[in-house]
């Protein structure tokens, strides 16, 4: 073999792979794939040179060429995509995708939520028994007249949005945990949450302040309580992907719908985090009802475009959600 040939046939190869080499701490997704083939390539180059090589002129070049190599196995074994990347692609496929795949039981939980609530506070606005059942008329008017609206202002806001955000999330964690007794005790803590929010809509909307409630309320609810259902809906769905796994084996179903689980905890983390900042800032805020009732209505319709946006498109991509080279959970032969 003509070794001088075979050199400049392949140093700009070689060159490339020097230079992927150094700027290995920043690479792309797409450099990364070539860092790997390159030093696949340089690997074949160096046995071939060796084969061919005589110890004498070219026991330089086949030094070289093996630190090369060393060093691209050193970058290849401890390469991996940048976070930023590893960061988009959360937010633009796993997470929106996972949502907007679950969202027959998402919309579900909803409607669930709404029918319970909105009959527990038409029970107990039309009822003076339940009334009287709940607290003397001196605590109602108390709840009515200065608990409910002062909640959203008694305190710094800052200390209250992260108080409000360790509570929401700490529901929707409730929800993801209870995932893992298959998502059969979700519905009751929801039809708990519901119990209580229809018992003080139907206090405040007996005594005449429903328009207060739900000017206090439609801020940061729309979206805290899509996040809840969100969590609620995940948490179920896994509990049934064991009942009704499909054509597939259960244990793929459970593992799939598990780490989608995941992505969802993680994903309302952020999204909690606006809910309380709205909470915190705009609903105690001293401006007309309709211009906070107008902020949350357009946050929850910002996440819901974002979702179905991105989502679909991930969907229609054939995503799903889960990690890349997901483990088989199933032994194979």
């Amino acid at each position: 073999m003509d070794v001088d040939a075979f050199v400049l046939a392949h140093r700009a190869t070689w060159d490339r792979l020097e230079q992927l080499i150094k700027k290995r701490r920043s690479l792309t997704g797409a450099e990364v794939d070539e860092l790997v083939e390159l030093y696949q390539r340089a690997s074949t180059h160096l046995s071939t040179l060796r084969s061919a090589s005589t110890f004498g002129s070219d026991s330089l070049m086949v030094g070289r060429l093996s630190s090369l190599v060393a060093r691209a196995r050193s970058a290849v074994t401890g390469a991996h995509a940048p976070v930023s990347s590893a960061f988009t692609r959360f937010w633009t496929v796993s997470f929106p995708v996972v949502a907007y795949r679950s969202w027959r039981w998402w919309l579900g939980t909803a409607v669930a939520f709404f029918a319970v609530a909105v009959v527990i506070a038409c029970w107990v606005a039309g009822n003076p028994e339940v009334q009287a059942a709940v607290g003397t008329p001196s605590d109602i008017d108390q709840l009515v007249n200065h608990d409910v609206s002062s909640y959203y202002s008694e305190h710094p806001a800052a200390a209250f949005a992260l108080q409000v955000w360790v509570n929401n999330s700490w529901l929707a964690a409730q929800c993801i945990a209870l995932s893992v007794l298959l998502g059969i005790p979700i519905p009751f803590v929801l039809f708990e949450n519901a119990a209580n929010l229809g018992l003080i809509a139907g206090l405040m909307f007996h005594a005449g302040k429903g328009g207060i409630l739900l000017g206090l309320l439609l801020p940061h609810g729309l979206l805290e309580l899509t996040a809840v259902f969100l969590a609620g809906a995940s948490g179920m769905r896994l509990g049934w992907s064991v009942v009704s796994p499909g054509d597939r084996p259960r244990g793929q179903v459970l593992a799939e719908q598990g780490r989608a689980v995941v992505s969802v905890a993680v994903g309302l983390v952020g999204v909690l985090l606006v809910s309380g900042l709205i909470e915190a800032l705009v609903t105690p805020a001293p401006v007309p009802t309709f211009v906070r009732v107008g902020i949350g209505i357009v946050a929850e319709a910002a996440f819901l475009s974002y979702i179905v946006y991105f989502g679909r498109r991930a969907a229609k991509a054939g995503e799903t959600g889960d990690i890349d080279e997901a483990p088989d959970v199933i032994p194979t032969r």
